[in-house]
C-alpha cells in the first residue's frame, strides 16, 4: 500500500499511522493509537527489566601464607556470599618475594574451591596478573531459591 493511502485511512479513522517494523523490506506500518503503543511499549521494558537477574560480585582477599584459623573464616565468608546467590571474585595479592612462588596461590585457590564445592563452582579458573591472582566461584543454579525457601521455613 503507498504511503499516502495509509495516512489517508488513518486519518478517516483519527489514528496514527505506526512504524512498527522499519528494518524490514518494505517497512511495516500499523493503524493505531500512539500514545497506546508508547504506553505498552514501556510497560513491556518495564516487565522485562523486573524480570532480569542482578549479578552481584563479592569480593574476598586472601595472602599466600594465610593462617589455618584465617583461612577458615575467609571460607565462611565465601560460603556465605555463594549461599546468598552472589558469585565471589577470590583474590590473593603476592608480596615481595612472594611473587616468585605462583604455585603458593594456585594450590591455596585450588583448596578454596574444593572445600566450598557443595555450594558453588569454579566460573573462572585461577589467572595469575601482575600481583594478583584471581578465581571466580559462582553459585549452582537455583541456590538462591534454595536459600530464601529456608529462610522463609525458618522465620516462621
Amino acid at each position: 500500500m503507498r504511503v499516502e493511502d495509509a495516512l489517508r485511512l488513518a486519518y478517516e479513522a483519527d489514528l496514527d499511522l505506526v512504524e512498527v517494523a522499519p528494518d524490514a523490506r518494505p517497512p511495516v506500518c500499523k493503524i493505531m493509537d500512539y500514545g497506546k503503543f508508547k504506553y505498552e511499549a514501556a510497560q513491556k521494558k518495564r516487565e522485562s527489566r523486573r524480570n532480569q537477574q542482578m549479578t552481584v560480585i563479592k569480593e574476598q582477599k586472601l595472602r599466600p601464607k594465610i593462617d589455618d584459623h584465617d583461612y577458615e573464616t575467609k571460607k565462611g565468608h565465601v560460603v556465605r556470599f555463594l549461599e546468598a546467590g552472589s558469585k565471589v571474585k577470590v583474590t590473593i595479592m603476592f608480596r615481595g618475594r612472594e611473587q616468585s612462588r605462583p604455585e603458593l596461590g594456585y594450590r591455596l585457590l585450588q583448596r578454596l574451591g574444593n572445600d566450598v564445592a557443595e555450594f558453588g563452582y569454579v566460573e573462572t579458573s585461577a589467572k595469575q596478573d601482575g600481583r594478583n591472582m584471581t578465581m571466580v566461584l559462582a553459585p549452582h543454579k537455583g541456590s538462591k531459591t534454595r536459600a530464601q525457601a529456608q529462610q522463609s521455613t525458618s522465620d516462621s
